[in-house]
């Protein structure tokens, strides 16, 4: 593929979050990009702008392929495949950071590959390094040329830099200087590596395959290719496979875990185990607490699909009102799917969504979404409710307020561009058109996700920055930038934040 292609823009998913990355490592198995490109297919929610494989080959060497698009679009032909000779490989999918220019150059698309004096690695990174900015500047000084606008390809240029004799403990001496949020698959010729950060905050686990070892962002991804889940990999711990085992370190000072709470809220695909506990249940239990918290009257509740169907059913369950499929799904709308003239980009939702004229018509509806980020495609949703005949139409969310952006891989709109910064739940309401308009509470999340008690202020059990302003790791690249830091209590009632 050449260099300069670029992405075509991407007009429709625009008031969604978006995990940046889903990463996906095989050791041990002929043809291991074949189980790459599967375990990425799995993965392909977790990003839909790009993928690569990188494989090796000891006739070869290291090989690689990145693109543009689906995985299914780009690595399921066997000219492709052949390619990526080898029995270890490693993959990743991505989605680009709103803070980055578009178009993404095919430069930024990962696995990243460096040639060190003792073998060639490659990395794929899901995460967000919240000192990149400095890394980089300090890097460059000392004579680093970077190929990308990747925060990762810090980690590439730290371990050019480190003194350390073999590639694991060059990983472990560039990590310790890296700040923010990694789960990382990595190989080398003969080892696969994978390593989170002290605090857990992305989701990586471990499975086998035969003889063979696998590392991936999500359980789905092993089940695609037949593979055992066999345990997560630990905050803070380096997982070294090869041929002959497993080898565990803990080279990071430890922390207190704080996992991502929205990965049970809405990133994870509902087929995923999360912690020991199925991630469709934990969804359903979050829709079952938002009834018991926000009962309506009411005739159907309706998933705004497909993010919030396992929630709706739960509030169903629990409320007792009929669930229904109110709003249908065009399943076959790609994100490029055609040239987006003004035409077709003020029909926005319509092209994906359906309202089930047939069933709304004279119904007092609850509409279950997983959360409300800039508000225009809730507000569309209402109003294509209504045109459909509805008496009422009352709003129930399966989070907290998104008030605060994510530094830590989740591609988040600048603060004022989030609704829940600037506005108090009822003019929230009052914005879409809705009769009605509920939250689920921060202690409600964490009892829906297991925690009976509610969440611990003192020292909470998750990461929820994105509702509460609380981060675990100081950003400090956008503190450098102006972004201040403050609890909501402080916050004044209206007030745009950085």
């Amino acid at each position: 593929m050449p260099a300069s292609r670029t992405l075509p823009s991407l007009p429709f998913d625009d008031d969604a979050l978006h995990e940046e990355c889903g990463v996906f490592g095989v050791i041990g198995v002929p043809d291991a990009s074949t189980f790459v490109a599967l375990g990425l297919h799995a993965l392909q929610h977790r990003g839909q702008e790009a993928g690569g494989i990188v494989s090796y080959d000891p006739d070869r060497g290291f090989n690689s392929a990145r693109h543009f698009g689906y995985v299914r679009d780009n690595f399921t032909s066997s000219e492709v495949i052949e390619t990526l000779p080898g029995a270890v490989a490693i993959g990743h999918v991505r989605y680009a950071k709103s803070d980055q220019p578009r178009p993404t150059a095919i430069r930024d698309v990962q696995p990243f590959f460096g040639e060190f004096a003792m073998g060639g690695a490659a990395l794929s990174h899901n995460g967000n390094i919240t000192n990149a900015n400095a890394l980089r500047r300090e890097l460059i000084e000392h004579g680093s040329i970077f190929q990308s606008s990747s925060d990762s390809e810090c980690i590439i240029h730290l371990m050019a830099r480190s003194l350390q004799r073999d590639i694991p403990s060059r990983m472990e001496d560039a990590l310790r200087r890296v700040e923010g949020a990694f789960s990382i698959v990595a190989m080398t010729r003969t080892k696969l590596i994978g390593v989170r950060d002290p605090l857990g905050v992305r989701p990586l686990v471990l499975g086998r395959l035969g003889d063979a070892w696998v590392m991936s962002s999500e359980t789905c991804a092993f089940d695609i290719i037949g593979a055992e889940f066999v345990r997560e990999v630990e905050p803070g711990e380096l997982v070294i496979a090869t041929r002959e085992g497993i080898e565990s370190r803990f080279p990071f000072r430890p922390r207190k875990p704080r996992f991502c709470i929205f990965e049970h809220v809405y990133f994870s695909r509902p087929d995923s185990i999360l912690g020991g506990r199925s991630v469709y249940e934990t969804r359903e239990a979050i829709g079952r607490e938002l009834a018991r918290e926000n009962p309506v009257e009411a005739d159907l509740v309706c998933p705004v699909p497909d993010s919030g169907t396992p929630a709706a059913i739960g509030y169903s369950l629990e409320s007792g009102i009929p669930y229904a499929m109110g709003i249908i799904r065009n399943q076959y709308v790609g994100r490029t799917f055609i040239e987006p003239t003004e035409q077709i980009r003020n029909m926005g939702v319509r092209l994906k969504l359906n309202v089930n004229r047939a069933l709304i018509r004279g119904k007092r509806v609850v509409l279950v979404d997983d959360s409300v980020v800039r508000g225009t495609t809730s507000r569309k949703i209402k109003e294509m409710i209504c045109d459909a005949g509805a008496r009422e139409v009352h709003f129930r969310i399966a989070s907290p307020p998104t008030a605060w952006p994510c530094f830590y891989g989740v591609d988040t709109p600048r603060r004022d561009k989030l609704l829940a910064a600037t506005m108090s739940e009822d003019e929230i309401c009052a914005h879409l058109g809705a009769d009605s308009l509920k939250f689920l509470s921060l202690d409600g999340l964490y009892r829906a996700v297991g925690e009976a008690n509610g969440r611990n202020n003192e020292s909470p059990q998750y990461c929820d920055a994105c509702f509460s302003g609380d981060y675990p790791v100081a950003p400090s690249d956008m503190i450098e930038q102006g972004f201040r830091m403050e609890t909501p209590s402080r916050r004044k009632k209206k007030t745009p934040a950085e």
